[in-house]
């Protein structure tokens, strides 16, 4: 697993997964500007939204006391089968292993009474593999596009 430093924003590696210290997630959909495993040694350089929600989800981590966040756009190497492949079979334990999931609702404003209301047709509610991100974290933070 390689999570982010907080702090530093580098990818760091971790083989024993008993070790990685508490950590935030994020879950989200994709865009077309998403940092990938290759291009995080540069995200001071990146702009776009892939880079705000790693800077911003490191940022409430360490608000949070966290030294540690995951988001699987950056911190899955997709070019490795091994590596992938690992992912995909691990991404409900991940989840369920932080100590918080910020899911950021890019395409909702929260402004009504009814936060069900304002969720409808969200991008979110199309995507299947969004579901395990909502019920697998022990807390959840939700953060719209204010």
């Amino acid at each position: 697993m390689y999570p982010i430093d907080a702090y530093t924003l580098k990818l760091e590696r971790f083989d024993d997964e008993a070790r990685i210290p508490p950590y935030a997630i994020l879950s989200h959909t994709w865009g077309e500007s998403e940092v990938t495993f290759e291009h995080i040694r540069k995200l001071n350089e990146l702009d776009g939204l892939g880079a705000w929600n790693i800077r911003k989800t490191c940022e409430q981590a360490l608000k949070e006391n966290l030294c540690y966040a995951w988001v699987d756009t950056c911190c899955v190497d997709k070019k490795s089968s091994a590596e992938l492949s690992e992912a995909i079979n691990s991404t409900f334990r991940w989840y369920r292993q932080s100590f918080v999931c910020y899911a950021f609702l890019q395409d909702v404003t929260h402004g009504g009474e009814d936060i069900f209301e304002d969720l409808t047709g969200a991008r979110r509610s199309t995507r299947g593999w969004t579901l395990q991100e909502l019920f697998a974290p022990p807390h959840m933070a939700l953060y719209d596009q204010r």
